[in-house]
């Protein structure tokens, strides 16, 4: 079973995927695809690792997740596999595929990068269809603020709506965190 949590910053998406992670089994596999790159990112690294029970397995990365997925599969170890978040996946994805010219990339260039990181989100999500076990993706829902007023802000904003609208297709569970509480969309 695929499951997608999705909602703002600070609505409760982590605390929830970790809970029904729990209600699985005992053993999770946890996929954390942040990258901490600064001193607020590794203090939120560790307050993330410390809220996890210190048996559960942990993947830090964000490429080739379909092997990853393929490799738990071929196990059989998990009752649950659990990646948060799917909106750092992206972010890495496209900073990766853009490298120096991320400030500078032109729409051509988004369109390259958006083929890339959907291509391995398909791939990540084939390898997750034929698991055995429940699967937690995490996300945020990027596309109910402002405008962004730079255009690497709004063509990121357009591709992490559109990862999210191909994983939401595929999960046989969706739901939306607001204030805490959650909302069943599917």
């Amino acid at each position: 079973m695929l499951v997608l949590l999705t909602g703002g910053v600070r609505s409760g998406k982590s605390s929830l995927a970790e809970e029904m992670a729990k209600e699985a089994g005992k053993r999770v596999l946890y996929i954390a695809t942040s990258i901490p790159f600064d001193d607020e990112m590794k203090a939120r690294v560790a307050r993330h690792r410390q809220q996890r029970p210190e048996d559960w397995d942990t993947h830090e990365g964000y490429t080739d997740l379909d092997q990853v997925f393929a490799a738990a599969e071929r196990s059989g170890r998990y009752d649950a596999i659990l990646l948060d978040c799917m909106t750092l996946l992206a972010t890495n994805l496209l900073f990766s595929f853009l490298g120096d010219k991320a400030d500078d990339a032109d729409v051509k260039d988004f369109a390259r990068a958006e083929t890339y990181i959907l291509e391995q989100v398909d791939r990540m999500l084939e390898a997750i269809a034929r698991l055995n076990c429940r699967v937690i993706l995490v996300t945020n829902e990027v596309g109910s603020g402002i405008v962004p007023e730079n255009r690497l802000a709004r063509h990121f904003r357009d591709i992490a709506g559109r990862v999210n609208a191909r994983v939401a297709a595929r999960a046989d569970q969706v739901f939306m965190t607001v204030c805490g509480l959650k909302l069943k969309l599917k």
